[in-house]
């Protein structure tokens, strides 16, 4: 990450372990507002890599502006995401774009912004800084907003890999737990029907296919039951 100052590193050492994307979201925002000369506000949203879209700003006055944007699908963030590049609206009394955004910007005191894209990885966040002075961003895309931005994509990344090894080891510590279970299971059905460990196997997994339930659960039941009563629906299944 490059070095910008004391923003950076005080937040670099704090993001060390994984937090849900909101958060991050909060503290890139705060942090961004804090480091950049004449702004007055910032808003971050996590727009693609996922059903949800978690934002976060410093006032709750901004909230609707992101809100706008995402309801008419018109705005900087948009423009943006679309072009992979900064959205710069140096003067919005001046600006004839996106005048939904421009109107609720200006009703809130807002003259100029700048959104920021970030993507990386199949996820894409999006970083607006605001200012109460025409033209007072307009070098925000190549200060600390910029070097915050790359560093929360690269925690956002991390945290979603993080997420998707924890889900990964649970299901693996959950099969591992029922495998002997399902072992007794086969060892049943390989009893009852006179047919060997892959041909037991098979009955249980089409069982569980068929009855749209876990073949754990099919396993639990055949081993309460000790395959009693199952004789006809097992036959059934091993042809």
């Amino acid at each position: 990450m490059p070095d910008t100052g004391p923003h950076t590193r005080r937040w670099g050492a704090e993001a060390t372990e994984p937090a849900l994307p909101g958060r991050r979201l909060s503290e890139l925002v705060e942090e961004a507002a804090r480091c950049t000369v004449e702004c007055c506000g910032a808003s971050g949203m996590v727009a693609e890599g996922g059903s949800e879209r978690p934002a976060a700003v410093t006032h709750p006055d901004l909230a609707p502006l992101v809100a706008v944007q995402l309801r008419s699908g018109d705005g900087p963030i948009p423009a943006a995401l679309e072009r992979g590049e900064p959205a710069r609206c140096p003067d919005l009394l001046r600006e004839d774009r996106w005048p939904d955004y421009r109107a609720l910007a200006l009703d809130s005191g807002v003259r100029s912004s700048v959104t920021l894209p970030f993507r990386r990885s199949g996820l894409a966040v999006t970083l607006s800084l605001y200012s109460f002075r025409p033209g007072a961003l307009e070098d925000a895309p190549h200060g600390p907003a910029r070097a915050l931005g790359d560093f929360a994509m690269t925690c956002l990344v991390r945290d979603r890999s993080y997420g998707a090894a924890l889900t990964e080891l649970d299901q693996l510590g959950t099969a591992l737990r029922s495998r002997p279970l399902v072992d007794q299971a086969c060892g049943i059905v390989m009893h009852v029907l006179g047919c060997d460990a892959d041909a037991a196997f098979g009955v249980l997994r089409r069982l569980s296919q068929g009855s749209n339930r876990k073949l754990s659960d099919v396993a639990a039941a055949v081993v309460e039951r000790r395959g009693r009563g199952l004789e006809r629906e097992l036959a059934a299944l091993l042809n």
